[in-house]
């Protein structure tokens, strides 16, 4: 009976070690649990079997769990686990590389004070001098700050 638990203590040291390295990077709780099951697997086969049913697990311990780390490095298992999603974003572009300091343009939405506007063909997230611009009213570029044109409403 004792062998069976040393046998299942073996195990389950594996798949918390195997974890650890897969899912778990770091020492943190399935390191612990399998040096927990290492060791009283080792305590069990010494105790209740002897020194050479002790000195064979160990040897099995260190065996297995050899096989167990390059089975899990290996690049088909990181694959399954990987992200295969391909990021094509552009990065933002200063809107005043195409904009200029008096370019006109419309309101896409209410600037209370900030909001999208339209100018020159582009769309542009806009900040208001003024408090309120309601949508579809013209508006005037007076200067930029950060990735954000700053804009007033003409007196037309």
């Amino acid at each position: 009976m004792t062998m069976l638990f040393i046998i299942l203590l073996i195990v389950f040291g594996l798949l918390f070690m195997t974890a650890e390295i897969v899912f778990l990077p770091g020492v943190s709780i399935g390191a612990i649990l399998s040096l927990v099951c290492y060791g009283s697997s080792i305590y069990l086969a010494f105790r209740d079997h002897g020194i050479v049913a002790g000195c064979i697990v160990i040897a099995a311990i260190i065996l297995l769990s050899i096989l167990a780390t390059v089975f899990s490095l290996r690049a088909k298992t990181w694959q399954r686990f990987s992200l295969k999603q391909k990021i094509d974003a552009k990065p933002v572009e200063f809107p005043e590389e195409k904009l200029q300091k008096g370019d006109r343009g419309m309101t896409l939405s209410r600037l209370s004070p900030m909001g999208k506007v339209e100018i020159r063909g582009g769309i542009y997230e806009a900040k208001s001098q003024d408090a309120y611009i309601d949508p579809k009213s013209e508006i005037e570029v007076i200067g930029f700050e950060n990735f954000n044109v700053i804009v007033r409403k003409t007196n037309n």
